[in-house]
């Protein structure tokens, strides 16, 4: 392999992280979009804040368990590609539904959501950096790790 074409993207870290924000992400985002519509903007308030902390969390575990040294590319592309891809089949929905849709707010939200990746990158990073490795790194050294 030809040392300018390297591997850039660990998929398998990709989508562990994406299956991450969608376990958690996604159905705390469609918990606050039912509340908010109920006129309760507490509650919403609080499913948003849990749906973006599932957007961290998936994006701290493609950060963390990526094997390329890129942390951060892989939390913001595991984090946005999660959410454009849950958004676009909710809004084909409300499409299909004849149902309103705001793509102001949709676009609003992906700047929450980047903003909740870098977070989660800058997490897993630093566990990288602290030596902690995911269970099925421990036996292997990568380059940043060797004296």
């Amino acid at each position: 392999m030809n040392p300018m074409t390297e591997r850039r993207w660990d998929i398998p870290a990709i989508r562990a992280g994406a299956s991450v924000c969608l376990m958690f992400g996604i159905p705390f985002s469609l918990l606050g979009q039912w509340a908010s519509g109920n006129d309760n903007g507490g509650l919403a308030a609080l499913f948003v804040l849990c749906a973006l902390g599932g957007f961290v969390l998936g994006a701290g575990v493609a950060a963390w368990v990526q094997t390329v040294d890129l942390p951060l590319k892989h939390a913001m592309v595991t984090a946005s590609g999660t959410y454009v891809v849950a958004q676009a089949v909710f809004i084909t929905i409300r499409l299909l539904r004849g149902d309103d849709v705001n793509f102001f707010s949709a676009l609003f939200n992906l700047t929450a959501v980047l903003f909740a990746g870098s977070i989660g990158g800058a997490l897993g990073m630093y566990l990288r950096r602290q030596g902690m490795r995911p269970s099925t790194q421990r036996g292997s050294m990568t380059q940043e790790d060797r004296p």
